[in-house]
Order: structure tokens, then C-alpha cells, then sequence
């Protein structure tokens, strides 16, 4: 983990245990394993919960979805100043096998980065590395209001 630059924002403080970890990262059982800001890259991993399986004993879908999402999201986010947020515009989403209860890896990158709209990518693998989803989202940078 990439934190020996002193970084700050919310995203920072949370890595740094100044703030804590937002809700629907708890419920993913969201962990960074490694993270490059300079590249724009991040490598997360989550926990899928019995809780998120459907009746055929798979992770449903919307799970999976927020779990790039939450991939995603922080590669551009680590990237940004601290009174700046990127907040998903679209999410593309590919469904690519059953992903069954426990660990799964995230591995998000910044694509392009405009001035205020960019583009992300990432996949989702499960515990023998194979892919389960991918997706591409568009973002906005906004300032945040306090």
C-alpha cells in the first residue's frame, strides 16, 4: 500500500484509520491489497457474503456490481485532491460466471481522465483467478460540500 506521500481526504483518512470505513464498504467487506494513485490503478478485495447469495446459491448480481463499483470508484477517487469526489454516472457491467461466497478481487484503473469526466475499468476474479465480471463506468469530478 502506496501511503508514504501524505495524503488527505476522505478517502485517505479511511485508508489511515483518521475516519472510518463508509457503510457499504463494511457490508462488502471491502480491503485494499494495493494501490498505485501516480497510475491510477487499485486492487481491492471483498468478502461476498452467504447473506448476498441468490436462491441457486450464487452472489447475486447487484452485489457483484457494487463490488466493481467499489473498485472503480476509489482507483480515480485515491487520485483527486481532498475536497474533490467522483460520484458514478454510468456503470457498465458484464456478467461473465457464477461467483460463489467468499473472497473476490477487484482491480480498477483509471482509463482517461478529463478535467471534470472520466472513464474507469476493472474485473472482478474469484479465488482460482478467474474472471467473474468486468466494467467500465464514467464519472464526474465535483467538488464536495461540507
Amino acid at each position: 500500500m502506496e501511503t508514504e506521500t501524505k495524503r488527505s481526504g476522505p478517502f485517505w483518512d479511511m485508508l489511515e484509520g483518521r475516519a472510518p470505513q463508509p457503510p457499504a464498504a463494511r457490508l462488502l467487506g471491502w480491503e485494499l491489497v494495493e494501490i498505485d494513485p501516480d497510475q491510477g490503478t487499485i486492487e481491492v478485495a471483498f468478502q461476498a457474503s452467504e447473506q448476498f447469495a441468490n436462491p441457486v446459491g450464487v452472489i447475486q448480481g447487484g452485489f457483484l456490481a457494487a463490488m466493481l463499483d467499489d473498485t472503480l470508484g476509489p482507483a480515480l477517487v485515491a487520485t483527486l485532491p481532498p475536497d474533490k469526489f467522483a460520484p458514478t454516472l454510468a456503470l457498465q457491467v458484464q456478467f461473465l460466471r457464477p461467483a460463489r461466497p467468499g473472497r473476490l478481487v477487484g482491480r480498477g484503473r483509471v482509463v482517461q481522465r478529463g478535467k471534470e469526466v472520466c472513464f474507469l475499468s476493472g474485473e472482478l476474479v474469484d479465488p482460482d483467478g478467474k474472471l467473474v465480471a468486468t466494467a467500465t463506468a464514467t464519472t464526474r469530478i465535483q467538488t464536495v460540500r461540507p
